[in-house]
């Protein structure tokens, strides 16, 4: 049993959604917009640069889960997938997924953003399965901590390992991996088929250095249908 795994922000969509969604907060003036804000973009730096401290972020990243009600999140999650998700849709993404999906390959996304966040995404995209950062619930509610380990850097290869624990059939199955960024590097060194994908600067060299595919789902048809074809 073989298993595609994506990575999501910048691979899959032609955004971050979790910077996104931070931006969306301020714009429905939901947050205190100017101190969220900057926040928001330092986090998104350190994380560039690949120095993210996850714990500090998710610790501001998920307070706002805490302060709004059910309501208001599922509104706001309805608006964000249709003001701010669908206008970084990317339909060779879709194509990648059929591609793998015609191959009778496992769907997954592994992603440092948090569940509530991507649900909606990954299920538009059709997934078999999404691990995520897991922000914790209590009696319906949620805490603004986070549940567990974070799907982030290594914390992505320890919650592989825990899904592969629970479902061994795929344990011994060729993996496929997609990302963009840097902080993948951890478990694109894990698969036998690391794929960099619109990488950034420092991806990039390193998937040139040891021979990986480097693909783009932004550019044009034939660039895509002849990295299919790899």
């Amino acid at each position: 049993m073989q298993l595609a795994i994506f990575d999501l922000d910048n691979t899959l969509i032609g955004g971050d959604s979790d910077h996104a969604w931070g931006e969306f907060l301020v714009t429905r003036e939901c947050v205190d917009g100017e101190r969220f804000r900057s926040e928001n973009d330092r986090f998104y730096r350190d994380y560039q640069r690949g120095d993210l401290d996850i714990f500090a972020y998710l610790s501001f990243a998920l307070e706002p889960l805490a302060q709004l009600s059910r309501g208001q999140l599922q509104n706001l999650q309805r608006e964000f997938m249709h003001e701010v998700v669908g206008n970084i849709w990317l339909p060779h993404a879709e194509t990648l997924i059929q591609h793998h999906r015609d191959a009778g390959h496992h769907i997954m996304i592994i992603t440092a953003t948090n569940r509530f966040v991507v649900e909606p995404i990954a299920t538009k995209l059709g997934v078999d399965t999404l691990l995520a950062t897991e922000p914790e619930e209590v009696d319906g509610k949620f805490t603004g901590r986070v549940a567990g380990q974070p799907c982030f850097q290594e914390g992505k290869v320890v919650r592989l390992q825990q899904w592969l624990d629970q479902h061994p059939r795929y344990a011994e199955g060729e993996k496929w991996f997609y990302s963009d960024s840097i902080n993948d590097l951890p478990l694109l060194k894990q698969v036998e088929h690391p794929v960099a994908v619109d990488p950034d600067a420092q991806l990039r060299d390193a998937a040139l250095s040891r021979g990986w595919q480097v693909i783009s789902l932004r550019g044009d048809r034939e660039d895509f249908a002849s990295a299919l074809t790899r």
